[in-house]
């Protein structure tokens, strides 16, 4: 089977595409992957053949930063690629529309790679549900507008989805979370499944790790991890660090992440990175300070790590609640009457937090994620193959 990866060039999501890339071509399957120049010694480091989105017309369209607004581009890159590819199924993330119709143009299988909790609404259940940040219901309405909306600017608005009224999941939503981090009760969509985390990340280079290790040795203050994802609108976080981090018990290594801003204080203990990578940092932390994602939020489950959380827009509240809920987080409530360094203080005392973190890291470390991947990968390449002839008129026919 030749299989197309064409997910967000964003780590967070394309790391867990990889991984279960990397699984299917194990297993003998022909894997190619559609991403950003940037991201292409990535995709190299992972040992799979990269095509550069920007050669096929897709500039921003793999940005998660543009996903609402280059969905036509990206509709129109991975047609392109997966014709030249002839590809069986492509294999994308949540909330890339252009991919989602570019399968249903090919008449070709489509799954997709989820975050760590689902963002929509449930099939049953779920009531009682506190609000954080968006309703599920305002969330799912919204990115339905922006389904349709990029399906008449392709050109497809008169054509009927093959999902009918749930044409986000493609043929199959693979979450990368645990049963746990959803609301009791709730019953997830029918094509929804959780896999695991399908953890991957690019090795570190030579003396990195080290290098790291060298400068917080310096301090011998206990290490925060902290990793900064995009603000959507929110207030930045440095003015808290720089208090939290001067003269305290903790120094911090911080992930600058997608923000664009670091403002570190000079006499803060505080050391900046950007790396592709974070399982190392995280082994060597105490705790995990993020805004809510789930690739830092994976991370530190997976390694028994407790979190502090201070989200902000996207998925961050949703996750929050749902790490608070399992007792794994506490939340920043982001009050004046609350200080950063308290917080981070009580999260170092509460050995409940860490031995749930661990619990529940356990279990997600306890199955092959790429495994599960792979097999729902084949069950729904299995279920959807049409004849040869028309398998091979749908991938050339003129569009």
């Amino acid at each position: 089977m030749k299989i197309l990866l064409c997910p967000l060039s964003d780590g967070g999501y394309l790391y867990p595409a990889l991984a279960a890339g990397r699984e299917l071509r194990r297993r003998g399957h022909q894997v190619s992957v559609l991403a950003r120049a940037g991201a292409g010694p990535v995709v190299a480091g992972a040992g799979l053949p990269v095509a550069t989105a920007e050669e096929f017309g897709g500039h921003r369209a793999f940005s998660a930063t543009w996903w609402g607004k280059t969905g036509a581009a990206q509709y129109r890159a991975t047609l392109r690629a997966a014709r030249e590819a002839g590809a069986d199924l492509l294999v994308t993330s949540v909330l890339c529309n252009g991919a989602l119709l570019a399968a249903e143009t090919l008449d070709i299988p489509v799954v997709v790679i989820g975050l760590s909790v689902h963002l929509w609404d449930y099939r049953r259940g779920g009531e009682g549900e506190p609000r954080l940040g968006r309703t599920r219901e305002s969330r799912t309405l919204d990115c339905l507008r922006i389904h349709a909306e990029t399906r008449e600017e392709t050109g497809l608005a008169g054509r009927a989805s093959r999902w009918a009224d749930s044409p986000l999941y493609g043929e199959a939503l693979l979450l990368r979370g645990d049963p746990a981090l959803e609301y009791p009760g709730a019953e997830l969509p029918e094509r929804v499944r959780h896999v695991g985390p399908l953890a991957w990340e690019p090795a570190p280079g030579p003396g990195e790790v080290e290098a790291v290790a060298d400068r917080l040795a310096r301090s011998g203050k206990p290490v925060v991890y902290v990793h900064l994802g995009r603000f959507f609108g929110g207030g930045s976080l440095w003015p808290r660090l720089n208090e939290a981090f001067t003269g305290g018990r903790f120094q911090a290594v911080v992930e600058q992440g997608r923000s664009t801003d670091p403002r570190p204080a000079p006499g803060a203990d505080v050391l900046l990175v950007r790396k592709p990578w974070m399982g190392p940092l995280v082994d060597r932390s105490t705790m995990v300070l993020a805004n809510g994602t789930s690739a830092p939020v994976l991370a530190a489950l997976l390694r028994g790590r407790p979190l502090a959380l201070s989200p902000n827009g996207s998925e961050q509240p949703l996750l929050t609640g749902a790490c608070v809920r399992a007792g794994v987080a506490v939340r920043d409530p982001k009050t004046p009457s609350v200080e950063l360094s308290a917080l981070l203080e009580s999260v170092g005392r509460d050995d409940s937090l860490r031995t749930r973190a661990r619990a529940l890291g356990g279990g997600l470390a306890a199955g092959n994620s790429a495994a599960r991947a792979a097999d729902i990968v084949e069950r729904v390449a299995q279920a959807s193959a049409p004849p040869k002839e028309d398998h091979e008129y749908a991938i050339s026919r003129p569009r």
